[in-house]
């Protein structure tokens, strides 16, 4: 009650810190914990609401696996849900906390990649025109990597920013924990756009694949005279969009030089796409 207090403005850090103690040092405490957040978050009071969620998140960064692992379960996200949901409390909760409770959520889903329901309740509610667009985190919002970081963190693999960002975090400096932040979201942003090379890789290589196999069936027909108007026309469209596809399959090779196994799949599909665009020349113009 005193953390989330309503008639204060300003976070009482040492109220907070003593819940995250008391969490931690409780069995039951990550359990506890949370089914008094949400209560909190649920507020018609949107000071109480927004306090409850800066005690949420610094939970995240101080209680845990055991706190991470409550959080991850449905039965938590699904009273994050109801508070952006026009079905529950979205009617009348602030902008203000439903644009915080996104926040969160989204936050989540980067620092926890391996947490199938975040990302999935977060999808949910893009699907459903809840969330619109990603929120764009605002540059005093300081998300740290929750400690102990999960597995397979976007940090680990650069050990260099990863010291950086520990020394930044554990300053008592205003600047220090902007510089945090903005190091946080450009290594958010870094691994945003790689995870959008692969979806483009794994897309236009599916995309190649169908059209090859759609070709080769219409080809085979073509030869024996048995194609139909319609299949004439739909064989050239075919054709006409595998010749887009060449110069889009060049820059994801480009893209993929440093990753062998990607690199290979990319030129792999390269060659049949060759393949068939030789056939259907060959083909087309021999009859």
């Amino acid at each position: 009650d005193e953390a989330t207090d309503p008639s204060i403005s300003e976070e009482n850090w040492e109220c907070i810190q003593r819940f995250c103690d008391q969490v931690n040092a409780d069995t039951e405490g990550p359990l506890s914990a949370l089914r008094l957040l949400a209560h909190k978050i649920q507020s018609p009071q949107e000071g109480e609401a927004l306090h409850a969620l800066t005690v949420l998140e610094t939970c995240v960064n101080n209680c845990g696996d055991r706190f991470h692992s409550e959080m991850a379960k449905f039965r938590f996200l699904n009273e994050l849900i109801k508070v952006l949901s026009p079905k529950y409390y979205g009617i009348w909760s602030s902008e203000k906390v439903k644009s915080r409770v996104t926040e969160v959520i989204f936050s989540w889903t980067v620092w926890f990649p391996q947490e199938v329901k975040i990302q999935d309740a977060y999808q949910m509610l893009k699907k459903q025109g809840i969330v619109k667009e990603d929120p764009k985190l605002p540059e005093d919002k300081i998300l740290p990597p929750p400690s102990p970081r999960p597995q397979n963190s976007i940090f680990d693999t650069d050990e260099e920013k990863s010291k950086l960002l520990a020394k930044l975090l554990k300053s008592s400096h205003p600047e220090d924990l902007q510089a945090a932040n903005r190091l946080i979201q450009s290594v958010v942003k870094e691994e945003q756009e790689k995870s959008a090379q692969v979806s483009r890789r794994v897309h236009t290589i599916s995309e190649v694949s169908e059209n090859v196999t759609r070709m080769d069936e219409l080809l085979e027909s073509y030869r024996r005279h048995e194609l139909s108007p319609a299949d004439q026309e739909t064989l050239q469209a075919l054709f006409q969009r595998c010749e887009k596809l060449r110069p889009l399959l060049f820059r994801l090779a480009s893209e993929a030089v440093a990753d062998e196994e990607a690199l290979a799949e990319v030129l792999q599909a390269s060659d049949k796409l060759s393949q068939a665009l030789g056939q259907y020349r060959q083909v087309v113009a021999s009859q």
